[in-house]
């Protein structure tokens, strides 16, 4: 992480720092990783934390360690990939299934649908997928399309498994595949719900033993790494998940265990408090030049403005300061091309994170070449810019 083009100086980094130390954030971060009710408002623990730490771990809530539940249900998603890949989970007609079409909305389809786009070079197993979100016909219609009933399995991601886009969808889904094989019996083949509802979920008509199951404890934006990420594991194949959730927890060890003037996303949160509260930037652009994550600045959309999208404190008083930013963005070098003008010469400086990789899964070095050039140059120009000199220097040389 370059922090170096920031308008910041190493003394207003320290200052924030202990003004994080002043608003008691190290104790805040530790009750990530214990017993804690974050949301107060409706009386619940946030422990998503949880959901990647290793076997054997504790985390306790209400005096019970959840880790434990984790890897049962964990273990429950491994047997299912395994079924779904070997062919032993089969359709109707006895056909593999081939095609996933998860029908979530918010949390349960932006950050599946975001890691299955960015893992594309490591879904070998054989299965595609597809995420349904919105009540326009459309997105349904259009997804169905080209699939085969016999061959398609449905994930239906919801928590309370009410939610009204999420069940018109899952709804017309059902009635699309029992008009190809006209027997409701058969639908347990082809629908599995990833849900907090056992009721609900038997209703509609999937079989208990089909539900997957996460925990009020977990928001939905912080889902993608419970069983809300199926999808992800039926894709890239279970162990890759694993290396998901380890990733994820190696990010969680560095939060919780590094001192704040080196800690990654500490200091992003405390830049963009700077930023936004004392530069009075209330925007925030995130470039990630892989085509790969063009799905990431959405999923960060509802991560950050959602967590952050706040007027009142904890304790119910207003708040005196600005919470969030509007987060944007778009992948690099197709921004450039659309609406960096506004960045470099508009009238609103708009801070920008820049997401770049050294290496890549596909050939072609010159291309990942003049990616990182431009990237590397785009963060410069914005930076710094041009003295009026070397702008006219390069006019008259042209």
């Amino acid at each position: 992480m370059d922090l170096s083009r920031q308008q910041v100086c190493p003394a207003v980094l320290q200052q924030l720092c202990e003004l994080a130390r002043h608003m008691n954030l190290p104790a805040a971060i530790a009750g990530l990783f214990a017993d804690n009710q974050f949301n107060p408002t409706e009386q619940r623990a946030v422990l998503h934390t949880a959901l990647r730490m290793p076997a054997g771990s504790t985390l306790e809530h209400n005096g019970v360690n959840v880790v434990p539940a984790v890897h049962a249900e964990l273990a429950k998603m491994r047997r299912f990939c395994e079924q779904v890949h070997s062919g032993e989970w089969h359709g109707f007609t006895g056909l593999a299934i081939t095609d996933v079409v998860n029908i979530g909305i918010g949390g349960s389809d932006l950050g599946p649908a975001m890691v299955c786009e960015a893992l594309k070079p490591y879904c070998t197993t054989g299965i595609r997928t597809y995420f349904v979100s919105n009540i326009d016909p459309a997105h349904l219609a259009t997804t169905l399309e080209p699939l085969n009933p016999a061959t398609t399995l449905f994930v239906v991601s919801s928590k309370s498994f009410g939610t009204d886009e999420t069940m018109s969808n899952a709804v017309a889904a059902r009635q699309w595949l029992l008009s190809a094989c006209g027997d409701e019996s058969l639908i347990q083949q082809h629908f599995v719900a990833v849900s907090t509802n056992h009721r609900k979920v038997v209703e509609f008509g999937i079989a208990a033993e089909n539900m997957f199951e996460f925990w009020s404890w977990v928001g939905g934006r912080f889902s993608l790494w419970s069983a809300i990420g199926l999808p992800i594991a039926l894709a890239v194949g279970f162990e890759r998940f694993e290396q998901l959730l380890a990733g994820a927890h190696a990010m969680d060890e560095h939060l919780r265990t590094t001192p704040l003037e080196q800690n990654i996303p500490v200091l992003l949160a405390l830049l963009t408090v700077w930023n936004h509260n004392v530069l009075g930037h209330a925007s925030e652009g995130v470039f990630p030049y892989s085509q790969l994550m063009h799905r990431f600045p959405a999923f960060l959309q509802q991560l950050n403005m959602e967590s952050n999208g706040k007027s009142v404190t904890l304790s119910g008083e207003p708040v005196s300061c600005a919470t969030g930013p509007i987060v944007f963005g778009d992948v690099g070098s197709n921004s450039q091309h659309a609406f960096f003008q506004l960045l470099h010469q508009g009238t609103t400086v708009v801070p920008a994170e820049f997401i770049g990789f050294v290496n890549s899964p596909y050939d072609f070095a010159a291309h990942r070449h003049k990616l990182l050039a431009n990237m590397l140059a785009q963060a410069e120009a914005l930076a710094f810019g041009k003295p009026a000199a070397e702008v006219q220097a390069e006019l008259r040389a042209e």
